[in-house]
């Protein structure tokens, strides 16, 4: 009992001793002689550092400053010309995806020479016997198949690409894939002065009523003359999306909840209706809008980083790829790019180990000798 008594009572005096600590430091903190010590003890910041240059050596530095500006600004010259580059190719990739979007919606049966292609797992060292085995069972399969005229095209070709891809399938909720069936393709324009869009086709469906759903990404190429040395490559500076003709009931990226209200003088209860956003990939055609003339806060830059993101692995993966992605092949490609990477990594570590450990070696050795 005794004991206990005795810890309470020293409670307030440790409490005291602790804000006399605080207080002692708050005042050291202000001495400029203890904060010169103390920023000399973890060096000088970059910026002091070249301050305390000669003056003929930070005027080299500004010479050398204005060459990055120039290079920077050649740097510029180089992206703009890639992305004419890129207009021009996406004109020639054209005819191949307009006649992929054909035959995934059945709009054309390919022929037997454009279904001339190996089939999954069948190997190039195969014997021509072995490989004419192979052929009449893929006749036999093509026959059956044939019995059901109700298979058009390939379906889910699209929804199944965005559940097999990370990045698409954590934005496509369950309401959404009934929706995304409808998808019949995804289409690149280029604009040679802005960026690019992606547009969305549908065939006609319950939900809404567009026939495309974009969305647009706008790019700056050009140098900020206003900061020139801040250059990284093209900045996507804002994006925009289609306004959904939702049919009634149908719009996904919304849901309506109630709440009970309660009169605080005549305690009576009502029932309010509230419409509030809803988890959805729709929501990928309503971006994050910034102020014109004003620079985004961090959350809305860090929406629209994500959201560009998105935006440019559709365009650089899916839509030339769209196939791989279909059958899970340009999963495994990245996968083992990824696999790649992590063994650098740990090869890297690997090695940093073994030289601090023979880094050691060589020190204990050098102990022994100067204290046998």
């Amino acid at each position: 009992m005794a004991e206990n008594e005795g810890s309470a009572a020293d409670v307030p005096i440790k409490e005291d001793c602790h804000e006399q600590f605080v207080g002692v430091n708050k005042q050291l903190l202000k001495s400029p002689e203890v904060l010169s010590v103390l920023q000399d003890s973890f060096g000088p910041s970059p910026s002091e550092y070249i301050k305390s240059l000669p003056i003929s050596v930070r005027r080299r530095i500004k010479a050398l400053k204005k060459l990055q500006a120039e290079h920077n600004k050649l740097e510029s010259q180089f992206f703009e010309e890639v992305h004419q580059l890129e207009c021009k190719y996406a004109e020639k990739y054209e005819p191949f995806f307009q006649k992929r979007k054909a035959i995934v919606a059945s709009e054309v049966e390919p022929t037997d020479v454009e279904c001339d292609w190996p089939s999954d797992g069948e190997e190039s060292s195969l014997s021509d016997q072995l490989k004419s085995k192979v052929k009449l069972a893929e006749k036999q399969e093509e026959t059956v198949a044939a019995i059901d005229d109700n298979v058009k095209g390939v379906p889910g070709f699209w929804l199944t690409i965005f559940k097999n891809v990370d990045i698409l399938s954590e934005m496509v909720q369950d309401h959404d894939e009934a929706i995304l069936t409808h998808l019949q393709d995804i289409k690149l324009v280029m604009n040679s002065e802005t960026g690019f869009r992606l547009d969305f086709v549908f065939e006609p469906n319950e939900y809404f009523s567009n026939s495309i759903l974009f969305k647009e990404y706008f790019y700056r190429f050009k140098v900020d003359d206003s900061n020139p040395l801040d250059y990284e490559g093209p900045e996507i500076i804002r994006c925009t999306g289609s306004i959904i003709d939702w049919q009634k009931g149908k719009n996904v990226t919304v849901k309506l909840i109630k709440k009970v209200q309660k009169h605080k003088g005549r305690g009576t209860k009502r029932t309010i209706t509230k419409t509030v956003q809803n988890d959805s990939f729709f929501n990928f055609f309503n971006p994050p809008q910034s102020i014109d003339g004003e620079e985004p806060d961090e959350e809305t830059e860090a929406l629209l980083g994500a959201d560009f993101e998105i935006g440019h692995f559709i365009r650089e993966r899916v839509i030339p790829r769209a196939v791989l992605y279909f059958t899970g092949e340009a999963l495994d490609d990245d996968d083992d790019d990824e696999e790649e990477e992590e063994d650098d990594d740990d090869e890297y570590d690997e090695d940093g180990e073994e030289d601090e450990k023979d880094h050691d070696a060589e020190e204990n050795e050098d102990d022994e000798k100067t204290h046998p």
